[in-house]
This record gives C-alpha cells, structure tokens and sequence, in this order.
C-alpha cells in the first residue's frame, strides 16, 4: 500500500495487493480445509476398521489398555503439539498421528450405534460444519466475544464431562451434548475467522505454512466434537 502524497499508481497497487491476497488467502483456506479433511479421513477410517477387528476390539475395550487408547489423543494434544518449536513438516505428521490416536478412541462408536446412524449424523455434521465455517469466513463481525464465552463453555463441558465418567447419568450427558452442539458451533465459525485474521497477519511469511496445520487442528477438533454430540443425541444405539 502507498500513502502519503497522490501517487498515480497507487490504486494499481491496492488493486494487486487486494487481488494477490485474496488469491493468497483462497489457497491457504483450502490447504486448512484439505489438512483437515485428511485428518477425519484417516480417523474415520482406523475407526472403522479397527471396529471390525473382533481382536482389536478385545485387546483394547476388554482391557484396562481402554483407559490408554481414550486419553492418548488428549494427552498427546497437550505434550506432542509444540508449534512455536516444529516445523511445518513436524506439525503435520503430529496432525495425521494425532488422527490415528483419535480413529483408535473412537472404536467405540461403531460398537455402541448403527452404522446408517453414524453415517446420517456425519453428513448432517457435515453440512452444520460447513454452513457455520462459511459464516465465520464471510462475516464481519467480530467473533472474539463470542468465542471467549464459548471457550467458558468448553470448560465447563470438559468438567462435566468427566465428572459423568464417575456418576454415569444420562441425564448429565444429554445437558452436555446439547451445550456441546452449542458449543462446537460457536467455536467453528470463531476459529475459522482466526484462521482468516492469522493469514492477514502473516502474509506473505513462512509461519503460514504451520498456521495452515493449526488451524485445521482447531477445525478437525470442532468437527469431531460436533459429531460425537449430535451422535450422542441422534444416534441410534445397537440392539
């Protein structure tokens, strides 16, 4: 951009920049979108065949090695991301070993529901997903306020949440995933207009290519989080 004194090129100039990081800023979303993709893809798919194994299944839900399986994901989430230390490389191979912890933690989904359910509340995900992540892409407002109350809710599901691992109420596990939908929601239209704003804020800098795994980090946990709410509530269960 130039300012100061009338320059003829200027307007010239803003055109190209503007032009030149809408380009930039298309091809960073869909990089953000195509990481995540391949994240619930590999998920997806360990899940499912993991399920089919009899073996498997009996190695990890019949053993205390359950308890492993279902924090590895949360534990690696806290001590294997170091994005400040990694390089764009690392960050995603992390992401795909995050992913293929996560298809391990989810087993459980396709022995406790249908598979027509699971696979009717995937694409019902997915279409809430992509219509919020397009609002959060879009507008222009200022989401930040809203994501900091969404963020509180995010604790106190997380709270909640393990304390039901203990009482077992399905009353208290119905109230957390109908905040949880709420939640999830908010976040993914939050997180997908800090992924806009971080690109500007880095445009045209190296530190773009680990945003990019960052940020389809965010999305593919709000995603994922999405689906095992909106399963919790429109699932149906195996007879």
């Amino acid at each position: 951009m130039v300012n100061g004194p009338y320059n003829p090129y200027a307007a010239g100039s803003r055109t190209l920049d503007q032009a030149s990081f809408d380009a930039g800023l298309r091809t960073h979303m869909l990089r953000v979108y195509n990481y995540m993709c391949l994240a619930l893809a590999i998920t997806g798919g360990i899940a499912f065949l993991g399920a089919q194994s009899e073996a498997l299944v009996s190695l990890i839900f019949g053993t205390p090695l359950k308890w492993v399986v279902m924090l590895a994901p949360l534990g690696f989430l806290f001590f294997g991301f170091r994005p400040d230390r990694m390089s764009a490389t690392a960050l995603r191979t992390s992401l795909i070993v995050f992913s293929a912890l996560m298809g391990l933690s989810m087993m459980s989904i396709f022995l406790v529901f249908t598979g027509a359910s699971i696979a009717r509340v995937f694409f019902i995900t997915a279409a809430m997903f992509a219509g919020i992540s397009l609002y959060g892409y879009t507008t222009k407002a200022d989401l930040s306020k809203m994501g900091s109350f969404m963020i509180m809710g995010l604790i106190g599901i997380v709270i909640a949440s393990l304390v039901n691992i203990f009482l077992g109420s399905s009353a208290l596990q119905f109230a957390i995933s109908v905040i949880g939908v709420v939640v999830f929601t908010g976040l993914t239209a939050w997180d997908t207009q800090n992924i806009k704003e971080s690109y500007a804020s880095h445009w045209g800098e190296e530190a773009n290519s680990r945003l990019a795994v960052m940020g389809a980090l965010s999305l593919y946990l709000n995603f994922i989080n999405l689906f095992q709410m909106l399963l919790s509530l429109l699932g149906q269960r195996e007879e």
